[in-house]
């Protein structure tokens, strides 16, 4: 997530000059008429090449001043002409700090300390990625912006608070003449080439930061792109009241974070800041509060004006493919403009998986909602999903027409059937030793630290589109408060199983010496296997009323508790089974507690709904 996806950008820029103010849109630089897709008209190595700092209307390091944001600007060398702009903000231009993350992953064991993945501070390059290329000859300024504490910027960061949102906000205000900004010799300057009009991209935090730019509804945001993005950060570090790290980064937290990005010259003056985010976080309840409503998008999401194309990977457990879903369904439900690219990989950039397709979509999407084209990208369809490595398929809508909630109930036989079952208890121990991995196999085999269940093979392909819930009447004695819910293919299938650098590079526009604007391309690894986790979800059973509200467990009260797994779209295949696997802990996950918790679950009770239509 965030912390991963550390952006590098290219070399120094040219500085020059801004006078006036930004006003109207420009017509699209075309060579057809009427106006069709802009064309790669401008000399990119001419291109105008600047930095520009915008003062933001915080003072998130105290020194009592307001803190100023580092930005850099390419555009095309046409004076006069104003352009719109292309922004991706991030806090990851300047590198990585490492940082250990927190010892307190085995409760009431021996924690293993472990630093995140991450370089040490990295020299910052200015317009990394193919943005720059691709864009800037077809009309478009492309805008590169340090988040607050990062970087070139002043501030703190704040792993996705107020502050960090109306640092980005200030640059769009900049670009609209509604906020300060000073050239490298400190001399006032604005955005007189703009038009005003801005679309927001980026991957992980960099396009966590234009959700919660859109969610304030400033003036100017045309259009979003967030890529594996964050919704809501309680959702990426939390879930249900319970403290569940990302996948693979056990321990992380809201402060390890932002020491990890905190770059700035004097990093000390944000202790008090970063002190601040430790306290407030709660690793203890993991209860939702008035920290985690600050870093909550969905919360505004009544807010939003700008047309958004989503793109997440279905592969993604790093920021999990739940906080796509559930702002997706929030913003459907708001008839906002919008469409959508489920994708098989994991925490990456469709650049990298399906490249000239998604240039094609960008460019047409791009045109559309900066430049005012009438092209057809709003009459496409809504959805292109990927259901299987390399086979897309696209839908007028999603979740898929035709997906209707299917009830199944666990019984005692290990079946998942469409009938309930006169209610009776089974039980299970839980042991944090095991994976996830470990505690899904063999499924038709007793087990005692795990409850298996599986529907009949199935007559047809079946495909699961949208979010599973999960019903269980459940009692606990033991110190782990966690129900953890594993939705499992089982049958043998050639799998997503990663990425792999291909032979060759792919040379999508214009360059420089020091930026050719040639990529590596790169394709899946597949595996055949016998089964895959096609979805997680998971509890505290102490916030069975509510995420913010933490209540003792009473050993042997049995406790009815509800919760979405993660959003998904996979395709069951005929003779496969459906399986429904129940722990409690997942040791790489959530955190990890003594052995020996019993854990007992009501048979014709409980349940698991499914979205699903036949594929």
């Amino acid at each position: 997530m965030p912390l991963r996806r550390a952006a590098l950008a290219v070399a120094s820029s040219a500085i020059l000059l801004l006078t006036a103010s930004p006003a109207a849109a420009a017509e699209p630089p075309t060579s057809t008429q009427p106006p069709g897709p802009t064309q790669p008209v401008y000399d990119y190595a001419a291109a105008i090449r600047e930095r520009v700092w915008v003062q933001a209307p915080v003072d998130s390091d105290g020194d009592g001043r307001r803190d100023r944001v580092a930005v850099r600007i390419i555009r095309p060398r046409d004076p006069g002409r104003r352009v719109p702009v292309i922004f991706q903000p991030s806090p990851y231009y300047a590198g990585l700090n490492n940082v250990p993350n927190h010892d307190d992953i085995d409760r009431g064991g021996t924690a293993r300390r472990s630093a995140p993945p991450g370089s040490d501070r990295a020299e910052t390059v200015t317009f990394s990625g193919y943005l720059d290329n691709y864009f800037v000859p077809r009309g478009y300024a492309v805008v590169f912006a340090d988040s607050l504490g990062t970087g070139g910027s002043q501030g703190c960061p704040t792993s996705g608070g107020r502050n960090e949102t109306l640092g980005m906000t200030a640059v769009i205000d900049w670009l609209n003449g509604r906020a300060k900004g000073w050239d490298a010799d400190g001399e006032p300057t604005t955005a007189d080439w703009s038009t005003g009009k801005t679309g927001m991209i980026g991957v992980s935090y960099n396009g966590t930061l234009p959700n919660a730019v859109a969610a304030t509804g400033v003036e100017g945001l045309e259009t979003i792109v967030p890529i594996a993005a964050i919704s809501s950060w309680y959702d990426y570090y939390r879930a249900n009241g319970g403290v569940v790290a990302p996948g693979g980064y056990q321990g992380e937290d809201t402060d390890i974070l932002a020491k990890a990005v905190l770059t700035r010259a004097d990093p000390h003056v944000c202790d008090a800041v970063i002190a601040g985010l430790e306290a407030a976080q709660d690793r203890e309840t993991g209860d939702y509060s008035r920290y985690w409503a600050e870093r909550d998008y969905t919360r505004d999401v009544d807010k939003v004006k700008a047309s958004v194309l989503l793109v997440h990977g279905l592969h993604d457990e790093n920021v999990r493919t739940g906080q796509a879903g559930q702002w997706w369904d929030l913003l459907a439900a708001r008839d906002v403009p919008r469409k959508i690219w489920l994708h098989q990989a994991g925490h990456a950039d469709p650049f990298s998986i399906r490249r000239f397709a998604w240039l094609d979509t960008l460019h047409a999407w791009f045109d559309h909602w900066l430049y005012g084209v009438d092209n057809d990208i709003m009459r496409q369809p809504m959805a292109d999903i990927e259901v299987a490595p390399d086979t897309w398929r696209t839908a007028p809508t999603w979740p898929i027409p035709g997906a209707r909630t299917t009830t199944w109930y666990p019984a005692q036989d290990g079946e998942l059937s469409a009938v309930p079952e006169r209610s009776r208890r089974v039980s299970f121990v839980d042991d944090p030793q095991r994976t996830d991995v470990q505690l899904i196999s063999a499924p038709g085999e007793q087990d005692p630290n795990r409850l298996a269940f599986r529907t009949a093979p199935l007559t047809a392909d079946t495909r699961i589109s949208g979010t599973p819930e999960i019903t269980v009447r459940a009692d606990m004695d033991g110190d782990s408060p966690y129900l953890t819910a594993l939705l499992v293919d089982y049958g043998a299938a050639t799998r997503y199983a990663g990425r792999e650098q291909l032979p060759g590079q792919d040379c999508i526009g214009p360059g420089i010496p020091e930026d050719p604007g040639c990529f590596n391309r790169s394709g899946y690894v597949t595996a055949t296997s016998d089964q895959e986790i096609v979805s997680r979800g998971y509890v505290d059973v102490r916030n069975r009323h509510g995420r913010n509200r933490t209540e003792p467990i009473t050993p042997g009260e049995t406790y009815t508790v509800k919760w979405d797994l993660q959003t998904t779209d996979f395709t069951f295949a005929r003779g496969h089974r459906i399986g429904l696997v129940i722990i409690s802990t997942e040791r790489d996950r959530t955190l990890r507690y003594p052995a020996g918790t019993e854990v007992g679950i009501r048979l014709g009770v409980s349940r698991i709904d499914l979205p699903l239509a036949r594929s």
